[in-house]
């Protein structure tokens, strides 16, 4: 809508669309699109390293009992409990001497962090699924443990990782707070640019705040739509029995 009818009241059904609030956005906040593919990274990284630490920590859950494993599955509990804010603060001093600020590879490591815990319970369940006889008939054909895990385990878990890294993408995508403490320019993400649209000492241009929030929302909706699929095929797995 052009920018003089967005808070109209009440909404008109019919109206003359335009893209001035898109050109508008480009023209004035030229650094948001540079921002969208720092997000774009930043998502991509924190999705395969947490599939991947959650499906290795699953599989460890799910075939192996021990009291170390329980304590340690106690533990990733325990810690997704606390408020990021409590761990965020007293980490910049560290992220600063690490020489690890404003680098896309700090948000990707504290994000899977973050979800590896959601990630590896979510794994287990589905692994708690597979049948043992399946790897003991792989065992007994002369089949390694990389090869039980590449051919059988993950094929029949794709489910569970598909459910994982939905979780941990939506999560990166629209985070805010651990970008705008670790970050001012280089790995910028997009919710911060949006942030500071909102507070522009010049006023808030509405038309290129939604404008921005709409291209910012194409993403997921389009990544959503192509993983629907899996994903309720995954829920329903052993709903109905032949």
């Amino acid at each position: 809508k052009d920018a003089r009818f967005i808070f109209e009241f009440p909404p008109k059904i019919f109206f003359k669309p335009t893209f001035e609030n898109y050109s508008y956005l480009a023209e004035t906040w030229p650094e948001f699109f540079s921002s969208l593919w720092n997000s774009t990274l930043v998502t991509i990284g924190s999705a395969l390293l947490t599939v991947v630490v959650s499906f290795f920590a699953g599989y460890a859950y799910s075939r192996f009992h021990s009291r170390r494993l329980t304590m340690s599955a106690f533990f990733l509990l325990v810690i997704r409990m606390f408020p990021p804010i409590i761990i965020t603060i007293p980490l910049y001093p560290i992220i600063r001497a690490l020489n690890l600020f404003d680098k896309h590879i700090t948000l990707v490591l504290f994000y899977s962090a973050f979800y590896v815990s959601l990630g590896t319970w979510l794994m287990k369940s589905f692994m708690d699924q597979i049948p043992k006889e399946l790897e003991e008939a792989a065992y007994m054909d002369g089949a390694t443990m990389p090869q039980i895990l590449g051919k059988i385990i993950f094929p029949l878990a794709l489910h569970g990782i598909m459910a994982t890294a939905t979780f941990v993408i939506i999560y990166a995508w629209k985070e805010y707070l651990f970008a705008m403490l670790f970050t001012t320019t280089k790995a910028k993400t997009a919710p911060l640019i949006i942030g500071e649209m909102l507070g522009s000492v010049t006023g808030v241009q509405w038309g290129s705040l939604f404008a921005a929030a709409t291209i910012q929302l194409i993403p997921i909706l389009v990544y959503i739509y192509f993983a629907q699929n899996v994903l309720i095929e995954g829920a329903t797995v052993g709903s109905v029995k032949g």
